[in-house]
């Protein structure tokens, strides 16, 4: 795909991403219908909602895409040509009201992502970024800060489903970061970390567990807005499959990543 053809696709895209948002603002106000997946991992009617309405409207913009979606997924492995939703991101959010929730959509293309979205409906957000054509907030140019000493950079980070199993290293790094930097923050959904992160609201973001539809669309922001993305180890590139994921403006990246000894 050339600039114009993903310039036109991001211009429909970013209409089905809006329109699909809608569905999160209408049903904000009424009962969830909340069931679990896990110890503490929800699904709602609204994430299987959303995630159809994307596969409908997706399918129209690019009929010959596949689609690798949380509520619907057979395998974590993308394919040449792949749309990758996370239909609700920050579920648990939802489920108790708290505006951090966001939907997540990246076009896979040639083994990366070309193409990322990541809306949150209920503040009035939309990130999106085109390969190679920058990353925007509502259609306005943004970029990652440029914060460059540890005691002055705000970090984000988040907590897997195997917090029991994972307790010991989580809590090292989180003290390794209370001590070392400005503070740290949780919102609860990856995609608008690493989209904060590329608006310089955040100076850098880390977590491990995540899903491809956790990062595909956040990791293509915070590239095309200037930063840096890796595993915690600095020289280890990130990847879809990968256990940990730092991103950052890149000035912080190696001092964050010095940081991170429990969970390489």
């Amino acid at each position: 795909m050339d600039s114009k053809d993903l310039a036109a696709l991001a211009a429909q895209a970013r209409q089905a991403v809006a329109a699909s948002g809608e569905i999160i603002r209408e049903h904000w106000d009424q009962p969830s219908d909340v069931t679990r997946k896990g110890r503490i991992d929800l699904v709602t009617q609204t994430d299987l909602a959303v995630e159809a309405a994307l596969k409908q409207s997706l399918s129209r913009i690019l009929p010959e895409a596949t689609f690798l979606a949380e509520e619907s997924a057979q395998s974590l492995d993308p394919g040449e040509l792949t749309w990758i939703i996370d239909p609700v991101d920050g579920t648990t959010n939802f489920a108790h009201r708290l505006p951090f929730v966001a939907t997540s959509v990246a076009l896979w293309h040639g083994g990366r992502s070309v193409l990322g979205f990541v809306n949150a409906p209920v503040m009035g957000e939309m990130f999106h970024a085109v390969r190679g054509g920058g990353a925007y907030l509502n259609g306005a140019p943004i970029g990652v800060s440029s914060v460059d000493a540890l005691e002055d950079s705000l970090v984000a980070t988040g907590f897997p489903y195997t917090v029991r199993e994972d307790i010991r290293g989580l809590m090292a790094d989180l003290e390794n970061m209370l001590l070392h930097t400005q503070g740290v923050r949780r919102p609860g959904a990856a995609s608008i970390d690493l989209a904060y992160t590329a608006a310089g609201r955040f100076d850098a973001f880390y977590e491990i567990g995540l899903k491809p539809w956790d990062t595909a669309a956040g990791w293509l922001l915070v590239e095309e807005a200037g930063g840096r993305v890796s595993r915690f180890d600095p020289r280890e590139p990130y990847h879809l499959r990968s256990r940990s994921i730092l991103a950052s403006n890149g000035l912080l990246h190696e001092p964050v990543a010095g940081l991170l000894g429990e969970m390489r």
